[in-house]
């Protein structure tokens, strides 16, 4: 790629020059506390991402995911967000201690549109509220409490170009097993192929809600 023929972008003069002024609706959908609808979009929504950039710019994107309706709303600008067992990176985590500014996308599976969020959190380790989070018996792990700067529905161009959950595009064999990804894109770890395959295998399961 010829680096001197690529025509960068350096001002939001120049950015608006090229996309133009928000529509109307695009600037008035944004809200501060949350709606009915906000709270029925939540509890359905088994599935979001959580955006978060440390102090020094270092940034993280991370999925969380339960039965739906995990989140749970604790007032009109509080909502808080189960963790459950993982691999222990908690590098989103690290990022909200030293810079508590987050931003999460809520998805309903089927739904072209988005609940966007953003505000700031804090973690918390235990609360009374932790007993509304248990599932197949499991308290979580801690909660990320995030209170809401801003909340809106995002469009659905995104999934409509994608095709995202139209069946018929879903490929998930057009690359590798996680395993076999695994043994590749990790030469040290010391597994062998046949023990990631079994990790990965019908056990992963077991660990959902309790440490492996």
């Amino acid at each position: 790629m010829d680096i001197a023929q690529t025509a960068v972008i350096g001002t939001p003069e120049e950015l608006r020059a090229l996309l133009g002024a928000p529509m109307p609706r695009a600037v008035t959908k944004e809200r501060v506390t949350l709606h009915e609808r906000d709270r029925e979009w939540l509890a359905a929504s088994p599935f979001c991402v959580i955006s978060t950039a440390a102090a020094d710019g270092t940034c993280d994107a991370s999925p969380k995911g339960d039965p739906a309706g995990f989140t749970l709303v604790l007032d009109d600008a509080t909502i808080a967000i189960p963790e459950r067992p993982g691999n222990r990176r908690a590098d989103g985590y690290l990022n909200v201690l030293s810079n508590p500014h987050v931003g999460l996308l809520f998805l309903i599976p089927g739904r072209t549109e988005t609940l966007r969020i953003n505000g700031r959190a804090r973690l918390v380790s235990d609360a009374p509220y932790f007993d509304r989070m248990v599932v197949k018996g499991h308290r979580p792990i801690l909660a990320l409490e995030v209170e809401i700067e801003q909340i809106f529905f995002h469009c659905s161009k995104a999934f409509l170009r994608s095709a995202l959950w139209k069946q018929e595009t879903w490929d998930p064999d057009v690359l590798p097993s996680t395993a076999r990804l695994t043994k590749d894109v990790q030469p040290q770890a010391t597994e062998s192929l046949e023990e990631l395959e079994a990790y990965y295998g019908p056990s992963y399961l077991d660990g959902l809600y309790r440490a492996r």
